[in-house]
């Protein structure tokens, strides 16, 4: 049965620095090749505005709203008859919106944590201003990046009702293999985050100055002027989600880095991940539990704990068994990570919920 979706996420309509626009994306699409009618609310805010690469979507109908009562004025009647009401991790004054949405009493609430390690960092620290923890037991369903014991976590200590996996995904119509010879060895996508950024440097920059001959990229905002980059090592400031097949197709092998409060929760891949796989790139990851069971280490994925073993990829592994990493992962995730796969397990839990609660 068709669902009507409202959706207010931190972007969809653009990508500058984060990874909320692409997974909202594949999700939506994939919501709509299964004939769900979703309408995504974003909060109109200026850094956005100046880098918009998807202002008008085909897939859904994007609004923008400018402050809170916008959504308990204007878009309250839709609010309440839709199938569904799901609010976003990380969208702007998040606490007052769910308070706000939740005083509408739509048929269904959910929450989606894109960010389900660093929510829970935040809430221990105290600090409320996207989620309070008063709030996690109002939602009827949350739905959490991170799967395994996160989901235990959640119901047991935090009195969710329900918690769900409900991992990122890739749309495989814009994620795909492109012809070209590989311009660099080893390349990184990601927006600069402090705690990233010695995993970068250990497993991206030591190696690059280990290996001068060779070629390497790194492309995401924000990152500080002294980082002290290797001449073999090529910037780039912005690439807009059109750009990243070809970003990935170009490379040998490109380089997943986690965050440290996701390596400590584990289960929590990336969208770049899934990105990276569908268009059938090797990837060489940074180490965390759940991971080996999404891509095995050695058949799908190369995980490296050190300098050594990105060198050691870089130089030892030869072409053929080089793509035959790559397409194993691709195979893969097109098989259980895709948009529409996830749309579909959404769609199934919100039914679920809905008979539930009939």
């Amino acid at each position: 049965m068709s669902l009507d979706i409202v959706i207010i996420g931190l972007a969809l309509s653009s990508s500058w620095g984060n990874g909320h626009a692409t997974t909202y994306r594949a999700l939506l699409r994939g919501l709509a090749a299964e004939g769900h009618r979703t309408l995504f609310l974003e909060r109109d805010v200026p850094w956005y505005a100046e880098n918009r690469d998807l202002p008008a979507p085909d897939f859904c109908r994007l609004e923008l709203y400018g402050a809170i009562s916008d959504l308990t004025g204007r878009w309250a009647e839709r609010i309440r008859r839709a199938d569904a009401v799901i609010v976003g991790s990380y969208v702007p004054e998040g606490r007052e919106v769910i308070d706000a949405v939740a005083a509408l009493r739509p048929r269904l609430l959910a929450f989606y944590d894109i960010d389900t390690p660093v929510t829970m960092g935040l809430l221990d620290e105290g600090r409320d201003e996207f989620l309070a923890a008063r709030q996690v037991p109002l939602f009827d369903l949350y739905f959490s990046f991170s799967g395994g014991e996160v989901l235990d976590h959640l119901e047991q200590a935090r009195g969710a009702r329900a918690a769900r996996a409900l991992y990122c995904s890739v749309d495989p119509e814009h994620y795909q293999p492109l012809p070209g010879e590989p311009r660099w060895d080893l390349g990184y996508l990601g927006t600069y985050s402090p705690d990233r950024q010695p995993t970068l440097e250990a497993l991206l920059l030591e190696p690059a100055r280990r290996l001068p001959d060779r070629r390497f990229v790194v492309a995401g905002p924000s990152y500080p002027a002294d980082i002290d980059w290797p001449a073999n090592v090529e910037r780039i400031e912005h690439l807009a989600p059109a750009d990243h097949a070809a970003f990935y197709s170009r490379q040998r092998f490109t380089l997943n880095v986690t965050r440290a409060a996701m390596i400590r929760m584990g289960w929590s891949p990336s969208v770049r991940l899934f990105e990276a796989a569908a268009c059938a790139t090797p990837v060489i990851s940074d180490h965390w539990r759940g991971l080996d069971e999404l891509l095995p280490d050695g058949e799908a994925i190369l995980i490296a704990r050190g300098p050594e073993d990105v060198v050691r990829a870089l130089t030892d592994l030869g072409d053929e068994a080089r793509l035959a990493l790559g397409r194993a992962a691709q195979r893969r995730v097109l098989a259980r990570h895709t948009g529409r796969a996830r749309a579909r397990d959404l769609a199934e839990a919100l039914h679920r919920q809905a008979r539930a609660a009939a």
